[in-house]
């Protein structure tokens, strides 16, 4: 491959995914979303989305607003970086899904159903498409709900 031809090359998401990098905890300058001028502020990775996604179980969800409280809460932060969250949670989503086009089962991929609303501007993005999530959802719901005799 040229090095033109690998300059232009776009990663794959998994490429984006596996990239290594390092949490880390800034002071904001300025009023940022939902964070004060001088408190802290967690920048997060994908993998670390990729790994509190795959934490939660089948038939549960959890919102972005939640995961950024957790990992706040877990690394000493006054909050998260709600603009990265939402890249970084896309990242390891798509990545999921390039691995179960692939051939990769979806129990075996991380359930970004769980953690991206349908009705949100993520999702909206997403390859899979909206149908996947809502489907995937539903299935674990029903799956979830115990069965009267």
């Amino acid at each position: 491959m040229s090095a033109s031809a690998r300059a232009t090359r776009r990663k794959s998401w998994a490429e984006k995914l596996a990239r290594p990098a390092v949490p880390r905890v800034q002071r904001v300058d300025r009023a940022f979303a939902d964070l004060a001028e001088g408190e802290r502020m967690l920048i997060a990775t994908p993998a670390l989305l990729d790994a509190l996604v795959r934490e939660i179980p089948p038939g549960r969800t959890k919102t972005a607003k939640q995961f950024r409280a957790e990992l706040a809460g877990s690394h000493d932060a006054d909050g998260t970086c709600p603009l990265t969250t939402g890249i970084f949670l896309r990242i390891a989503a798509e990545a999921a899904w390039e691995r179960h086009l692939a051939g990769t089962p979806l129990d075996e991929i991380m359930p970004f159903w769980r953690a991206i609303e349908p009705e949100s501007p993520l999702a909206k993005k997403l390859a899979c498409g909206i149908d996947f999530l809502r489907r995937q959802r539903a299935a674990e719901a029903e799956s979830a709900t115990p069965r009267r005799r």
